[in-house]
């Protein structure tokens, strides 16, 4: 087993590096990361509020260059290291994506080495190898399955495809739930909010988005809200949360700039243009998964442990 990274001390990120950045101004309930006293085995300490490591995971593909130079148990030992105890993987295992040459099995395992689970993975949701796929989740030990976009046919095409893609949702999350994985979920870009279709009983637009929680089963489906592309998109996210928080069991915690044309930069969290405050507030008591991702993150760990101590550690 290649773990040959040795534990280091963790500096305290600065709270007055938020405060300067203006985080927040203007939003009516602000997020800022409180006052830490100490951090040691991963346990932060704080002034404020705090999401608790336990439910805190990050999606790897942020550090598919980073895994590129230092392989993944280089990783996974940073993000022991930080206080991490959920990671979530993408690709197939035995050759692609989060899990290198390792197995499933083997992959379990280097995971438990790390202190991590895996309880969500982005993978395939080909109707046909679905048992496959469910076989791989439960030897994962994952709670949730989906991927990074949607099941088939997709949102392109008319109101009854969008019809369609929700019936494959139902179809997938039935059988997750009976093979004891939990339920099936889709992760949004900007064009599931971006994609509308008249409703033909009523005539009123709605996304893509609304269309597939109206018309999936909340015993077999949930989401997986990614906050910044869907901010990105135009979204009010706090008050989507506000509406649908009870479909939204997983949430990808991204930040950045917000240009305003679709093409949103991604950042640490805490540095952009997010307002945390009203999203986390609406998350409470909803959300039972916070998923940290920076698309393209650079290669060390300030990623990572920025935004892990933004939300263990933060006030509003």
């Amino acid at each position: 087993m290649r773990r040959t990274i040795t534990h280091r001390m963790l500096a305290t990120t600065a709270t007055a590096a938020l405060l300067a950045g203006g985080l927040l101004a203007g939003s009516t309930t602000s997020a800022v990361a409180a006052p830490k006293s100490d951090k040691a085995n991963g346990a932060s300490q704080c002034a404020g509020r705090s999401i608790p490591a336990s439910k805190i995971s990050i999606q790897l593909f942020s550090y598919l260059g980073w895994q590129g130079q230092i392989g993944i148990d280089g990783v996974l030992a940073e993000l022991e290291e930080i206080g991490f105890k959920n990671v979530e993987p993408f690709g197939s295992p035995g050759g692609f994506g989060s899990y290198e040459d390792y197995t499933v099995a083997e992959f379990r395992d280097v995971l438990k080495s790390y202190g991590l689970k895996a309880p969500s993975s982005h993978g395939s949701t080909t109707e046909a190898t679905f048992d496959t796929t469910l076989e791989y989740a439960k030897d994962l030990g994952q709670k949730y399955v989906g991927s990074g976009g949607f099941a088939a046919p997709g949102i392109g095409g008319g109101y009854e495809n969008v019809l369609a893609t929700a019936d494959t949702m139902n179809r997938l999350g039935e059988r997750s739930v009976k093979n004891g994985t939990g339920k099936f979920f889709g992760h949004n870009h900007q064009s599931e909010f971006t994609t509308q279709y008249a409703d033909p009983e009523t005539g009123e637009m709605k996304s893509a988005w609304e269309i597939l929680v109206e018309n999936t089963d909340p015993r077999y489906v949930t989401f997986e809200l990614d906050t910044f592309w869907a901010a990105d998109a135009g979204v009010d996210v706090a008050a989507l949360l506000e509406e649908h928080g009870d479909r939204v069991e997983l949430l990808h915690i991204k930040d950045g700039d917000l240009n305003g044309d679709g093409r949103g930069i991604p950042g640490n969290v805490g540095d952009g243009d997010m307002e945390w405050g009203p999203i986390l507030d609406a998350a409470q008591g909803k959300v039972k998964l916070y998923v940290l991702e920076r698309d393209g993150a650079p290669a060390d760990k300030e990623f990572a442990e920025e935004s892990f101590d933004f939300l263990t550690c933060y006030s509003f």
